[in-house]
């Protein structure tokens, strides 16, 4: 059993939500408002066409403010008027390849753009908890086969993963110079997969246009082991920190693990296979032979920490989660059902897991 993300909790809660335009924003939006939350979102446009939040509509739940992380005054502004009182910190430039090729903006949008979260929170009264999204890739990758531990050494070796590290490092120096009576944590999740997800160099996507084109899917790294979850087991971590931040402040207010159970740290190649075999459509992969940028090859988390005090747990394994992914596709490809409804129904679905 996994702890039970609480409707009643977020019933009327005003939520700030940094990146709301983004696939995994996306699906946060339509999981709080369908719990009741009021949510006012900032981000640019959504980065891709199709995008989860035209498809869902999202627009039409939430206060939409499409503007940049990196202007000051207009998050200051636009943070106050919410009256918000938690922040979602997820507004990133969150792709590996795209850090190599805009090293200096990915430096703005993810350091400085926590910076101007974190300093917009300070001068608004009312927060009373901050979660800020980083990555699994904030660690000095090792390439050790066991998992890494919330207080092992942050590092990155390329721009994006560098400036997550730095992202957390701002988190904590704020945490302990200016906040006393709103808590900070931090969330490290791994590979994110689900419906919705358009996004360029991502396996799943790749696969997905390729799937629909009726092209082989190439892969670059095939041998690449990554802790592959559904998109709604790190947001259920989200929100289960975020309650416990607003419930019972500082014990909580530290960096956090969310990834899936070591099964479900497969590689790239069996990725491919199973949603090859699930898609059908005569779907077929090769093997792309390069060159390529450097990706790490071995990752995993260590979840002791969400396990044992949040009651934090996936819910779905591996398999079920690449079913839920190949359902919300197919429904957008092949049925032309309603993406809301069926995001909804999903969330529903994964909501009776947790009871």
């Amino acid at each position: 059993m996994g702890s039970l993300v609480n409707p009643c909790f977020w019933r009327g809660k005003k939520v700030f939500i940094t990146g709301h335009t983004g696939f995994k924003g996306s699906w946060l939006c339509l999981w709080l408002n369908h719990m009741g939350a009021e949510v006012t979102g900032y981000s640019l446009q959504p980065p891709t066409s199709p995008s989860m939040f035209n498809v869902c509509h999202v627009n039409r739940i939430v206060k939409s403010i499409i503007a940049d992380i990196r202007d000051y005054q207009q998050l200051q502004s636009s943070m106050h008027a919410s009256n918000c009182d938690i922040v979602i910190h997820m507004a990133a430039q969150p792709l590996v390849r795209d850090s190599y090729k805009n090293p200096v903006e990915t430096y703005a949008i993810n350091v400085m753009g926590t910076v101007h979260v974190l300093e917009a929170a300070r001068s608004t009264r009312g927060i009373k908890a901050i979660v800020n999204v980083t990555t699994d890739k904030c660690y000095e990758n090792k390439e050790w086969v066991w998992g890494y531990r919330e207080n092992e050494a942050l590092g990155g070796y390329d721009p994006y993963s560098s400036s997550k590290a730095c992202s957390e490092l701002v988190t904590s120096s704020y945490r302990q110079s200016f906040f006393s009576d709103t808590y900070i944590a931090t969330a490290r999740a791994g590979n994110v997969i689900g419906g919705g997800d358009w996004a360029p160099d991502r396996l799943v996507p790749d696969c997905i246009r390729a799937f629909e084109t009726g092209r082989p899917v190439r892969i670059r790294n095939p041998h690449s082991i990554r802790p592959w979850q559904h998109v709604l087991e790190p947001l259920h971590g989200y929100l289960a920190l975020a309650q416990e931040l607003y419930e019972k402040g500082a014990e909580f207010a530290n960096s956090w693990n969310f990834g899936p159970n070591d099964d479900d740290a497969k590689p790239v190649e069996w990725i491919v296979r199973q949603l090859c075999h699930n898609y059908g459509n005569e779907a077929v992969y090769q093997i792309d032979p390069g060159p390529h940028p450097h990706e790490a090859t071995y990752l995993r988390l260590d979840c002791s920490q969400a396990k044992a005090r949040l009651g934090w747990n996936p819910q779905w394994n591996l398999d079920q989660a690449l079913g839920k992914v190949v359902e919300w596709f197919r429904a957008y490809y092949k049925d032309n059902k309603d993406m809301n409804d069926v995001c909804i129904q999903q969330i529903n679905d994964y909501m009776r897991e947790l009871r």
